[in-house]
């Protein structure tokens, strides 16, 4: 298992050609809706290095699987938990590599390279640059910028700016800015310090001041006053040590190729949304007993969890 949560279940395989992936299964029926479809959609057409690559969808009789590059290096939040947290060097080159709007560390992967590649994924709350301004409170409660709990119309890039500088505190100090130590379950408490933009850094913390610049920079409670992701590219502390392939966007420019059209995948989406008996051919990134094997025990858990007594 690579994780399970409300979206399902999150399996790794080995694809037809050898390689390893892994296939995110979602149970057929309401629940495949248009959030699903433009999840999918949106992942498909972020082609870069620090984005976990789409592969394509299939149906089986009782869920939709959607094919996915697999990150061996784990989450993000793991490697900070086993550290405590990150020097500020350290924090810099993962922070260098990471906008949607559910932008946190257990949404940032690693490669299993020696020295690991950052790999953005789950792709549920992102929305198109070419979308109306989003207005939906979504996200995590530690990560949520003051705009977006305001429930107002918001500047969905200047929301991941915030959230990015959340992500940034959490590596340097190894705890979340806007909790209440001495309640950190309060989440009432979490939210007007989010409003309020109340953070500090704690005393015995060495950091540079372009490093403090950044983040302060960063977590304004007023978007409009907040540094842009050009700005944040351009600072002096990002700047520092800045890998080649990351100082030119354009080396990422490079024609996608794609398993599956939009009108496919829109097609397979909406038979997800009704449960059946029917199911897909599976491409070359599926197409492995495994998954066969996989649907058999995903039907035994639903059917042991429908009989299972009530703890009521």
């Amino acid at each position: 298992d690579l994780g399970a949560g409300n979206f399902g279940v999150a399996k790794l395989f080995k694809a037809a050609n050898g390689a390893n992936c892994a296939i995110k299964f979602l149970q057929r029926g309401d629940k495949i809706d248009k959030n699903v479809e433009r999840e999918v959609l949106n992942h498909r057409v972020l082609v870069h290095p620090n984005v976990i690559a789409f592969r394509e969808v299939f149906l089986t009789t009782s869920h939709l699987g959607i094919v996915m590059e697999y990150a061996s290096g784990g989450e993000l939040f793991d490697r900070i938990t086993r550290a405590k947290r990150f020097s500020e060097d350290e924090a810099r080159y993962f922070f260098q590599g990471v906008c949607h709007r559910d932008l946190k560390l257990e949404n940032t992967l690693l490669d299993g390279r020696h020295a690991p590649r950052v790999k953005i994924c789950d792709f549920g709350y992102s929305k198109s640059a070419q979308d109306s301004n989003p207005k939906s409170t979504v996200g995590t409660p530690a990560y949520i910028a003051p705009e977006v709990l305001r429930r107002a119309e918001y500047n969905g890039q200047a929301a991941d700016v915030w959230s990015c500088g959340v992500t940034l505190y959490v590596m340097l100090v190894g705890a979340y800015p806007f909790e209440d130590p001495a309640d950190p379950n309060n989440f009432r408490n979490t939210m007007q310090r989010i409003t309020a933009a109340q953070y500090v850094f704690p005393s015995n913390l060495r950091l540079t001041v372009e490093c403090l610049d950044l983040v302060g920079r960063m977590l304004k409670a007023d978007p409009r006053q907040r540094i842009t992701v050009d700005g944040i590219r351009a600072h002096p502390w990002f700047r520092v040590n800045l890998p080649a392939e990351l100082a030119d966007p354009s080396a990422f420019a490079r024609p996608a190729t794609y398993l599956q059209s939009v009108e496919e995948i829109q097609h397979i989406i909406r038979l997800a949304h009704s449960p059946g008996t029917s199911a897909t051919p599976r491409g070359p990134s599926a197409s492995n007993d495994q998954v066969d094997e996989m649907q058999a025990k995903l039907r035994a858990q639903q059917q042991q969890q429908a009989v299972a007594p009530s703890n009521a």
